[in-house]
């Protein structure tokens, strides 16, 4: 650093000179005072008044006398509130360096030195007013709100009255801000809603499950949730009126996919509640007119955008079909709403078991139990396995994208801290996979 302006300031700062203190600089000295106070007990009155929470809203209503009271129907109205709390402020601190500057030209003469009086008259008067004025009294505040904001109720009503114009024209300025701003839509990321689900999730236990679901249910594609359509019962649209009863009572469905030949060419949906008054008919009874039309969505759309087509075409089942054309399977109203509230059973299913737990890190895993319920019962993350996963919904499919050709019987694959162990295969499938978690 240059020697000359530390010599300079030193010799502007022996050219200081106190002038004599007046009576009236006393007073005004005490007047300031009395302004930082009013400051500190302002500014801490708004982090008293909307940092109660809930329960100390309610200790309020629980106590009697006008203070309890009148704090209340201020917070009722927060927007005046903080109005005033905010203008008051304001005016106080305008006073308060307005009074400081006039007290120190009136107690030191600074000759020349501009610098010096630039620092003395702003830097120091704002340290002590940040300090005494709202960063101690906010602390205060804080720690000790209720009390706080009792002491204060009386204080801030009066002020509320003296500025209730200005703070009139603030509000109304204000909402038209907020009118404006409210036009554009704001969304909440699912990762804040992740977030925030997190934070509560030890205070609602219970509904943690359904809010995830709730919070995932949109990102959800159909594929992911369908029944493949080698575990669809259906039949041919050549079939018998005996076979056709039988194929009913077996499966317990109250709805069979019809196709013709082959499953990629479906002709429509047999309500069995319709077949049901026919069935004292002869063999001849042409079964057929009683399909109904199906309704075919693609397996990449997603499953909060069916559930409203569901609901306003009125119908249970769904056709998923592939980017060529072909059936991919099917998928119902029961299969979107267990994405929110779990698995739906009546007297009627069979327990159909996809896994067996054989140790707290070990589970055994039927090929065809699809990645999201896997990722469920394992308490891993939907995204796990988003990088290696391509098409694959299933568990079996995700051994084939990683192994990329069939596995056989005793085979081991790892990704990450998982270890597949191929269990059981037949010709074209794999069966059972039983799986390590490190």
């Amino acid at each position: 650093m240059d020697p000359e302006p530390l010599v300079s300031l030193s010799i502007s700062c022996l050219s200081v000179i106190l002038l004599p203190i007046t009576s009236g600089i006393i007073f005004g000295i005490l007047f300031v005072v009395l302004l930082i106070v009013c400051s500190a007990l302002v500014s801490g009155s708004e982090v008293a008044y909307f940092s109660l929470s809930p329960k100390d809203l309610k200790d309020l209503e629980d106590r009697n006398g006008k203070r309890p009271k009148l704090a209340l129907d201020m917070l009722s109205k927060s927007e005046r509130l903080l109005g005033t709390i905010l203008i008051t402020n304001n005016f106080i601190n305008v006073g308060i360096v307005i009074l400081s500057a006039f007290l120190m030209n009136s107690m030191l003469d600074f000759g020349n030195s501009k610098t010096l009086q630039f620092i003395v008259q702003v830097v120091v008067v704002t340290f002590i007013l940040l300090l005494f004025g709202e960063i101690l009294p906010k602390l205060y505040a804080n720690l000790y709100s209720i009390r706080f904001a009792l002491y204060m109720a009386f204080p801030l009503r009066l002020f509320e009255k003296v500025f209730y114009p200005i703070s009139s024209i603030l509000i109304f300025s204000t909402s038209l801000v907020n009118k404006r701003l409210a036009r554009k839509k704001q969304n909440i990321s699912m990762d804040e809603l992740s977030d925030a689900l997190e934070l509560t999730a030890n205070d609602i236990p219970e509904e943690k499950n359904i809010l995830e679901g709730i919070i995932k249910f949109g990102n959800i594609d159909v594929k992911e949730i369908m029944k493949s359509r080698i575990d669809v019962v259906s039949a041919d649209i050549s079939t018998s009126l005996d076979k056709l009863i039988s194929i009913a009572v077996e499966s317990g469905y109250s709805r069979i996919p019809i196709f013709n030949q082959t499953f990629d060419q479906v002709k429509g949906i047999l309500y069995v509640k319709d077949l049901l008054p026919h069935l004292q008919k002869t063999k001849n009874f042409k079964w057929q007119s009683l399909i109904r039309p199906p309704y075919y969505v693609p397996e990449n759309k997603k499953i909060d955008d069916l559930l409203n087509e569901f609901q306003s075409k009125k119908m249970h089942m769904a056709i998923v079909v592939d980017e060529y054309g072909g059936t991919n399977g099917i998928i119902t109203l029961e299969d979107i709403i267990e994405e929110i509230v779990g698995e739906i059973t009546d007297e009627s299913d069979e327990d159909e078991i996809f896994f067996e737990k054989l140790s707290n890190n070990e589970y055994l895993f039927d090929g065809k139990i699809l990645l999201n319920d896997l990722c469920k019962i394992i308490e891993q993350d939907d995204e796990i396995f988003e990088l290696v996963r391509g098409d694959a919904d299933t568990l079996a499919g995700l051994i084939l994208e990683l192994k990329g050709d069939f596995p056989k019987i005793g085979e081991t694959t790892s990704y990450r801290n998982f270890e597949f162990t191929i269990e059981a295969v037949d010709k074209r499938r794999i069966r059972q996979i039983r799986v390590n978690i490190h």
